[in-house]
Formats: C-alpha cells, structure tokens, sequence
C-alpha cells in the first residue's frame, strides 16, 4: 500500500484556535481526520505528525526516506522562511517527493513569509487553499507515481 507522511511544524497545532481569519475555525484534530478520511478514500495510507521542534522535522523527513515512505506532505509552517536544515533534509531523501503546504497564502501576507527555502526541493507548493491543500498534496502524490 501507498503510504505518506504528513508533517506539521510549530504552531500548526493551533490551528482552529490561532488566528481563524487566516487559518479557519477548524480545529487540528478535525484537519487531521480530514486528511485520514481522504487518504483513506484513495486507498492510500498516512501518517500524520506535527511537532514545534524543528529537529523533529528534520528526522522525520529523513525517516521518510529509511522506512521507504512514497512521499512526503509538509507544511513547515515558520520554519519554512528560517530552516535550512529542513531545505536541506528534503533535498537529501530525493527522490521521496515532497509537496510543500500552507493553510493561508503566504504570498499575500508579511514579506518574510513569501520565501521559503525548502520549495526548490518540493515536486510542488500549495498555498492559500486552506486544510484542503492537504488533500491536493496527496492527490499530487498520487499522480506523481501514477505517471511512474
């Protein structure tokens, strides 16, 4: 069976209590078994972490590689202008692809956030389209290995 990783960096957890005009009124535990049920309806399945410590992200990234995950779907939330560790981890499992999410569209806010170091490394970026970006992250996977 197909399966992927799903990793949330800091702050992610507060989806549905931070900043709703940005990130929604839909709770973590709510986007998470969104993602699961989608996953589970394309026969795929997934494993969903989130963790503030941008160490832990680096490690899982590269467990994706070791434990032969067939992709990666990150949001690193403010690690994603700051982390060339985390850049460098993605571009280190290739050729695990890696789509790179983010709730809001970080273009269309502060400037810092319009870059993010990981991207150039990332099959594709997916911003603004809420938790459903999640979705279209996995459904790039598919076709990803569809295409073979």
């Amino acid at each position: 069976m197909t399966k992927f990783m799903v990793l949330n960096g800091p702050n992610l957890n507060m989806v549905g209590i931070r900043e709703k005009n940005i990130y929604g009124t839909e709770s973590f535990q709510n986007m998470i078994a969104e993602i699961e049920k989608a996953a589970k309806e394309r026969g795929v399945s997934v494993e969903c972490r989130q963790s503030n410590h941008e160490g832990d992200l680096v490690d899982w990234i590269q467990e994706a590689y070791f434990e032969k995950y067939d992709g990666v779907v990150m949001n690193p939330g403010a690690y994603t202008h700051t982390s060339i560790a985390i850049a460098d981890a993605v571009k280190a499992i290739a050729p695990v692809p890696v789509v790179e999410v983010h709730i809001s569209d970080i273009n269309s806010r502060e400037e810092f956030r319009h870059h993010s170091f990981a991207a150039p490394y990332c099959l594709k970026q997916i911003k603004g389209h809420g938790i459903h970006g999640y979705i279209e992250a996995m459904d790039e996977l598919i076709a990803f290995h569809q295409k073979g």
